[in-house]
């Protein structure tokens, strides 16, 4: 990554662009599909629908902001001052947007509405997360579990939707907890691709007696860096060299190209990679 563009990652205007931009989708699918349907979303909004169903007490905007608080506090001792601004900048703008705009998605079937308000709720709650903030809630206890016990974020948010949702099923209608259920997990599907979707690519290993050639060729025509792997055929027991390098979707086809134009026997095998951070790709991000 260059200084450029990691100048520009960190720049206010935009992590504020991210966190405004899927604050407002995740609110348009709350609002427009959560709400009519009676969901119940995962998470802390999950426990503010659920309390608003059963006591009309406020509405899941202002729960939410209420339950948001005491995170934020412990977001700031445990994480950082910049975290908690930008993750109050999400939960502000989520509550807002949830008392000012009126809309609705009208989706009959039951289980179209699961599957399209996963998919916003999951794509939002990835932009979001791009930033070096959060959507609070959940997101803020995550964070904290995953630095300090190193107990997985995925983990976390399991274990508070089984409880959240083993309590919708003693409260609320099978049927709506099931749905329920599968806009969750269709969120999860969506989130982790949206937020692979920029790091991935693709890790290809070439053995071949020729390795040494082809790395010089990729070197050059495409302009990016190689390893070259000692190795040992179990067969054999001969000496090969395994050539490694982490290339894009675009990249991939030339690179086929170049192993195979010189050495027709090679081997090549590609993975994919859910996230490269580090040297020419992308920075890790610091909170």
């Amino acid at each position: 990554m260059t200084k450029e563009k990691s100048k520009f990652v960190y720049s206010i205007f935009w992590n504020c662009a991210l966190i405004t931009v899927g604050s407002l989708i995740q609110t348009l699918a709350l609002k427009g599909i959560a709400i009519p349907h009676n969901f119940v979303p995962g998470g802390l909004f999950g426990v503010s629908s659920l309390i608003y169903y059963l006591a009309d007490l406020l509405n899941p905007g202002l729960i939410y902001l209420l339950l948001n608080i005491p995170l934020f506090i412990l977001g700031y001792i445990f994480i950082s001052r910049r975290f908690l601004w930008y993750s109050a900048l999400a939960m502000a703008q989520i509550s807002i947007f949830y008392q000012l705009i009126q809309f609705e998605i009208h989706i009959e079937s039951q289980l179209y509405a699961a599957l399209t308000l996963g998919v916003m709720l999951g794509f939002g709650a990835g932009m979001v997360l791009r930033s070096l903030g959060s959507n609070g809630g959940l997101d803020v206890i995550a964070i904290i579990l995953y630095q300090k016990y190193n107990i997985g974020i995925g983990k976390t948010y399991f274990g508070f939707n089984l409880i959240l949702f083993s309590l919708s099923f003693i409260s609320l209608d099978n049927d709506l907890v099931i749905a329920s259920m599968i806009a969750v997990f269709v969120t999860s599907v969506t989130l982790d691709y949206t937020l692979s979707m920029f790091n991935q690519r693709k890790l290809a290993f070439i053995i071949s007696e020729k390795s040494e050639a082809i790395a010089d060729r990729v070197m050059t025509t495409l302009k990016i860096g190689t390893t070259l792997l000692p190795a040992i055929g179990a067969y054999r027991k001969e000496g090969r060299t395994v050539m490694m390098v982490v290339i894009n979707n675009i990249q991939l086809k030339r690179l086929e190209e170049i192993v195979f134009t010189t050495d027709e026997h090679a081997l090549f095998i590609v993975e994919n990679t859910f996230s490269v951070l580090g040297s020419t790709f992308s920075k890790r991000k610091i909170y």
